[in-house]
């Protein structure tokens, strides 16, 4: 027989060839446990415990939180997070709008313009005293504001704003409003010449207060009145304060009654001295400062 028959015979032999595994008792060696196995038998069981652990590893990673860590598999709330996440941000992108268009039209009432039901974007840029002497009014827009002023010589505007102001006093009188500035009043209160707040004049460089506790929805240069910031209180009660040298508060800050707000100041086509313009509004409508706090 040649020899590498007889090489694997042997090895045939020595793959069935019978062992036994005896565990003994170290002490007495009495024997405890013994097992009766083949080189062939331990192969197969070390081979079923290994696919059989392959098994049950892919089972647990399949239908458990582990495979998010395999690449290529995804977590499936995802989806569902991503779809809330963009409903989310649809409905702050409207609120956005919302307010951004409210604080437009408060700009608007400010600087004396239309309320809009749109966002204008604002291509202004910021003005300055070299720019005020190139501004002029174009025969179109004088013969608009005659034509308007003709149609509203006889308007009811002032009764009903009157109207609204009695209406409307004693809840307006229950809030304690903080002076903004201790002065001389050189100008009162009339709706009959649109002159919707009171002037009032005091010291060079004098801090001007928050009448009450609100954010400061306005801040900013403006043609005509110069520096400009307007304050949103509860209950629909909007501060303005008009013609400041400077502005000590940001859009979006939360300012305190009492607290300064600007320096008083001579800016805008409009100023005649340093002064301070104040106006206070309520559900839109202005009313009389002097009627509320003393100066």
């Amino acid at each position: 027989m040649p020899s590498g028959k007889k090489k694997k015979k042997k090895w045939s032999e020595k793959l069935r060839s019978k062992y036994r595994l005896v565990i003994l008792n170290d002490e007495t060696f009495e024997e405890k446990v013994s097992f009766r196995l083949t080189r062939l038998n331990v192969f197969v069981l070390l081979g079923t415990l290994s696919i059989l652990l392959i098994f049950l590893t892919a089972i647990i990673i399949s239908f458990t939180s582990l495979r998010e860590y395999i690449p290529g598999y995804m977590n499936p709330e995802i989806p569902k997070q991503v779809y809330e996440l963009q409903q989310l941000t649809d409905s702050l992108e409207k609120d956005f709008h919302r307010k951004n268009l409210y604080l437009q039209n408060i700009r608007n009432i400010i600087e004396g313009k239309e309320i809009t039901d749109t966002i204008v974007p604002n291509t202004e840029q910021t003005a300055n005293y070299d720019t005020i002497t190139s501004l002029y009014r174009s025969v179109e827009d004088s013969l608009l504001r005659v034509e308007y002023e003709k149609q509203n010589s006889y308007s009811l505007f002032l009764a009903e704003s009157e109207y609204l102001y009695s209406e409307n006093k004693s809840s307006i009188s229950s809030f304690n409003f903080f002076t903004p500035l201790k002065g001389i009043i050189t100008r009162n209160f009339n709706l009959a010449e649109k002159h919707y707040g009171i002037d009032i004049v005091a010291a060079t460089n004098e801090a001007i207060k928050a009448t009450l506790d609100g954010t400061v929805i306005f801040s900013d240069w403006t043609v005509e009145t110069g520096y400009v910031i307007g304050i949103q209180h509860k209950h629909n009660i909007l501060s303005i304060y008009k013609h400041n040298s400077a502005l000590l508060k940001k859009t979006g800050t939360y300012v305190k009654a009492g607290e300064p707000v600007a320096i008083i100041g001579e800016s805008g086509e409009l100023s005649t001295g340093p002064h301070l313009h104040f106006e206070l509004w309520f559900n839109g409508t202005p009313v009389n400062p002097k009627n509320y706090m003393g100066f």
